[in-house]
């Protein structure tokens, strides 16, 4: 059987690229938004630093292996690997390319997620300038995502329709949710009583723009977002991530006693594994967990109460 023949079908500025159709595809398997775009980030960041990597199955091999040689946290090399693959996955099914070069293992990643200390977290709070709009939004969208774990791109893209303030409730509707699954969510009534307080401020052409919008009444991006919080981050001394909020949030709510189960559901997980990272406690939660459950306290109560009578 004949190999493919190799051609340039990747072209920047081309509305009939190869990775158009890729992206085609996505859409019409029901990705998200948020994904087809990091889809296209890390595909065009790849190809931009090895713009003839498709001339020939050697090129393209070589150039993969170097882009990867690179050195880079075990996350960012597996979130890398699994875009990338998609990619090369579809071009041999187009039958642009013979095999996919990229034949290598996932690193080994612990996962571990990390809790942003209390004390972080109230000056966090604090830098937030709450007599500025941009500000008190910021302030408002640390507490939700503080509250119920929300991703940083689903908050980012909620309506006011969303929130059921009377029931303490909210919604990510399925359309901007990453797993593509509507769920509800329970809110604390001090963060209920913000957000209102939040869309209190704006104007009446604002009602169909997101709640934690620009100052301006625009979409606000992520990549906006984590700008802010590097500031932030660098005004009180601690760096502090969006997304470090929703670890923060799935680990307090264990050690404060919500079951995996409960934490998967308002996560979003598909399953417990995504869970699981967060059971990954620490050596001081281990030992509190232990010292409240270990049997050996009751057990050795109870035989020196037998040695006494």
């Amino acid at each position: 059987m004949a190999k493919p023949k190799v051609i340039q079908l990747y072209r920047f500025n081309s509305s009939r690229s190869i990775l158009d159709l890729f992206l085609f595809e996505k859409r019409a398997e029901g990705r998200a938004p948020r994904t087809i775009q990091d889809y296209e980030e890390k595909i065009n960041a790849f190809f931009k630093k090895f713009p003839y990597a498709l001339r020939s199955e050697k090129d393209l091999r070589h150039a993969v292996l170097s882009y990867f040689a690179e050195e880079m946290r075990s996350a960012t090399f597996n979130l890398r690997r699994a875009y990338l693959k998609a990619f090369f996955s579809f071009l041999v099914r187009e039958g642009a390319i013979a095999k996919n070069p990229i034949d290598f293992p996932r690193r080994k990643d612990e996962g571990r997620a990390r809790a942003v200390p209390e004390e972080a977290l109230r000056k966090l709070l604090e830098a937030c300038n709450k007599k500025t709009f941009a500000g008190f939004r910021d302030y408002c969208l640390v507490l939700l995502i503080l509250d119920t774990g929300t991703r940083p791109g689903e908050a980012l893209r909620l309506k006011r329709e969303d929130f059921d303030f009377a029931s303490l409730e909210m919604t990510i509707p399925a359309e901007i949710a990453k797993t593509r699954r509507k769920r509800t969510l329970p809110l604390s009534p001090v963060v209920a009583k913000e957000i209102k307080k939040l869309l209190s401020l704006h104007p009446p052409e604002w009602r169909s723009t997101p709640v934690f919008c620009s100052y301006d009444g625009k979409e606000l991006s992520e990549r906006a977002l984590a700008h802010r919080f590097k500031k932030y981050s660098q005004r009180i001394g601690h760096e502090i991530t969006p997304y470090d909020l929703r670890h923060t949030f799935a680990l307090f709510s264990l050690r404060n006693g919500m079951s995996p189960f409960a934490l998967q559901r308002i996560l979003g997980h598909a399953d417990l594994s995504m869970t699981k990272r967060y059971l990954a406690l620490t050596g001081e939660d281990l030992k509190r967990e232990h010292e409240k459950a270990t049997p050996i306290h009751e057990v050795v109560r109870k035989r020196v109460g037998k040695v006494e009578g």
